[in-house]
């Protein structure tokens, strides 16, 4: 024996050998399938859309404006697949939110193109299990936010046309036709939920085989969903409620739905929808840069100088990979092993994340707890891609009994 791996073995506790080697083996066997990243968005706002002049081979953290993922960050966190979010802002609208959109899925069609040997397009289960067979990342795209559409559905349809797997039904901002958690409701008389065009749209997306995605919507848009919706759906990136009192977050009534619906809820890592601490902190600091001027959304050494004293008074509370965890338990003890997955928002998150989970990869470590808390291996691969896989598959089943019927000709207005 080496003295360098005898090194290793003294520091490193058996206990911890055996699960990290376990964890290795089943995420080997069954690759993370991740519900969200941001990437698109910051190669185009962070890195000035200089997509090919972003080298995703090197350790993207040590840029000057530093990033969360990278192929071999990919790599080590054991992702198979990666669903890359098309998010543009949700105060933009009309065809100005039609051509962004287009913008956002050309970048991403771009990063995989400028690294054919990592990644590859896919728009199906099947696709995703061909592509992980090959050593490389399947990559598909969502629509983050129904306003993406500018009313219409036959712009939907030109999103799944390109290659588009899911739609958000609202990002941040209530629309006309559906509401977000995080906004008043618009619909049905400011009651909420999905207008009778939001339910067609609802109808169009099960039709053409698009995930319907329920993160970031009002609970009377994601009861109105699930209650429309001829197949599964998704939670690309949201908790629980009952752990996390943010309005991001999904009630147990309604995790439950999902499970009924053979959905699957998708863990977020943004530390405010984790940890009930890190939200009191950060709504202090969020006033603070407030009140003097400076925005509060940079975290970290590129905090503002004010924010940063600010910082070293009020030290951050840690969310750790167990409020993960609890989250993933929580969920599965009201929806069921079939109904959670990943879903971890890096490169949305501004650079946050978990202690020792700040970029994309962290997820073992998440796995790890959750093999300390007695998780077999199968429920263990179940979160990884197992869940998702069949939601995609039962999605595009249901397409398939639809496939007679015309698309649905309607606007919003």
């Amino acid at each position: 024996m080496s003295l360098a791996l005898f090194a290793v073995l003294v520091a490193t506790p058996a206990a911890a050998q055996t699960v990290d080697t376990r964890i290795a083996r089943v995420l080997t066997a069954a690759p993370i399938v991740d519900g969200h990243n941001d990437l698109a968005w910051e190669l185009r706002d962070a890195q000035g859309g200089k997509v090919e002049a972003t080298d995703l081979t090197r350790d993207t953290d040590k840029l000057p404006h530093p990033l969360q993922t990278d192929i071999a960050r990919l790599r080590r966190g054991h992702v198979g697949a990666q669903f890359w979010s098309v998010w543009i802002p949700a105060d933009t609208a009309g065809p100005r939110a039609v051509e962004m959109t287009l913008e956002e899925i050309d970048i991403v069609r771009r990063f995989v193109a400028a690294n054919p040997t990592a990644f590859a397009l896919a728009t199906t289960a099947a696709d995703i299990r061909r592509i992980e067979q090959v050593g490389r990342i399947a990559s598909l795209i969502g629509v983050e936010g129904g306003h993406q559409i500018d009313g219409r559905l036959s712009v939907l349809r030109q999103y799944k046309a390109l290659g588009v797997a899911y739609m958000t039904l609202t990002h941040g901002k209530s629309l006309e036709w559906a509401d977000s958690s995080t906004d008043d409701p618009r619909t049905n008389g400011r009651a909420g939920g999905l207008n009778a065009f939001g339910k067609q749209v609802v109808a169009e997306m099960n039709r053409l085989g698009m995930i319907v995605d329920v993160s970031h919507v009002a609970d009377t848009t994601m009861r109105d969903a699930l209650a429309v919706s001829k197949a599964p759906v998704m939670a690309s990136h949201s908790g629980a409620r009952a752990i996390t009192d943010a309005p991001r977050n999904i009630p147990d009534d309604l995790l439950a739905a999902i499970g009924r619906n053979g959905g699957v809820a998708m863990v977020n890592f943004y530390p405010a929808f984790l940890s009930n601490a890190w939200r009191a902190w950060d709504k202090l600091r969020t006033d603070y840069a407030k009140s003097i001027g400076v925005p509060a959304d940079i975290y970290g050494p590129r905090s503002p100088a004010p924010l940063a004293t600010w910082d070293a008074a009020h030290p951050e509370p840690q969310a750790t990979a167990r409020d993960v965890a609890d989250h993933i338990d929580h969920i599965v003890a009201v929806a069921g092993h079939d109904h959670v997955g990943i879903g971890g928002d890096y490169d949305g998150i501004n650079g946050t994340g978990p202690a020792g989970m700040k970029g994309v990869d962290g997820y073992p470590l998440v796995f790890a707890e959750l093999a300390r808390r007695g998780w077999n291996d199968a429920d263990l691969a179940k979160l990884s891609s197992g869940n998702i896989l069949r939601v995609m598959e039962r999605v595009e089943a249901v397409a398939t009994s639809l496939a007679a019927q015309p698309p649905i000709d309607a606007t919003a207005r």
